[in-house]
């Protein structure tokens, strides 16, 4: 086994030599595989004509521009408010299963887990249909129904995986519940809960595309519109490969800003550990020599 640096620490052996060449071996593998792969597909697009300037020409026209932008910002306009509210939701129903007192807690259960078993499609389309509400308030319902009600999972999961001590310290120091949650358990947990609140954002971003289907002018029935013109030989995949990446973007820019927040957590005077003087020769004790 290789000797480590100093100061460093595994977890398991080092590779040794064969096994480095074996790991880029099947690096190089790898690599041919996802090329050959994507040489595949660019051949199939080049091959059905997907790159021919008819089904590209509507990109080029101010109207259709508009429409996207306008699906764009209706997308994330849905999505902030129901992001919002699904953060509420989620931290008032995590503070009911954590109640003291039994009744608040099995109604919050009970609304928790109702509604993190029923299919988002389905709210949707049951307050849009059934209770005759307009696509965007039927949307954010659904959306913040359901991810509220797994924010509250997450919440609760993670101010429970905060060490005991810290809330029997806290509770010793005469603090009273709000203040052992407000003060000491929840930055504590937050911490931890970050990526799973930033992956479940990311969720709700990409379901806000369901609301094409209650007619909601979002991005993806923009790309629905321009994707069904017969005038422009029904140019699907292009508005695939336009609309894909945004997607993708939006969701990194999701996880970019979860590690800034991270990052500024860390360097934060309030969460950094305070630093103790040196030991000092004190007064001894009576007797002691």
């Amino acid at each position: 086994m290789k000797a480590l640096d100093h100061g460093a620490t595994a977890l398991y052996d080092i590779p040794g030599p064969n096994t480095e060449r074996r790991h880029k071996l099947y690096g190089l593998i790898s690599t041919v595989i996802l090329l050959a792969l994507v040489g595949w597909i660019l051949y199939l697009l080049f091959d059905t004509d997907q790159f021919t300037s008819t089904k590209w020409t509507p990109f080029e026209y101010k109207g259709i521009q508009e429409l996207l932008l306008r699906g764009l910002g209706n997308t994330l306009k849905a999505f902030a408010i129901a992001a919002a509210l699904s953060l509420a939701l989620g931290t008032i129903l995590a503070v009911g299963r954590l109640s003291d007192h039994r009744p608040v807690r099995w109604l919050a259960t009970l609304f928790v887990e109702f509604f993190r078993a029923m299919p988002v499609l389905v709210m949707i389309f049951f307050i849009y249909v059934a209770l005759k509400v307009e696509p965007l308030p039927a949307l954010v319902a659904g959306l913040t129904l359901y991810n509220g009600s797994v924010l509250a999972e997450v919440f609760r999961s993670g101010i429970n995986a905060v060490e005991r001590g810290q809330r029997e310290a806290a509770f010793a120091l005469g603090m009273r519940k709000t203040q052992v949650m407000a003060q000491v358990l929840v930055p504590q947990a937050v911490r931890a809960m970050l990526p799973a609140i930033i992956s479940q954002l990311v969720v709700a971003l990409k379901d806000t595309s369901l609301g094409y289907l209650i007619t909601y002018e979002e991005f993806l029935h923009a790309g629905k519109l321009i994707a069904s013109n017969l005038d422009y030989d029904l140019p699907f995949i292009p508005v695939v490969m336009v609309i894909s990446p945004i997607y993708i973007g939006m969701c990194m820019l999701l996880s970019w800003f979860a590690q800034w927040v991270a990052k500024r957590q860390r360097r934060n005077p309030k969460t950094e550990a305070a630093e103790v003087a040196p030991a000092e020769p004190g007064t001894l004790l009576p007797g002691v020599q």
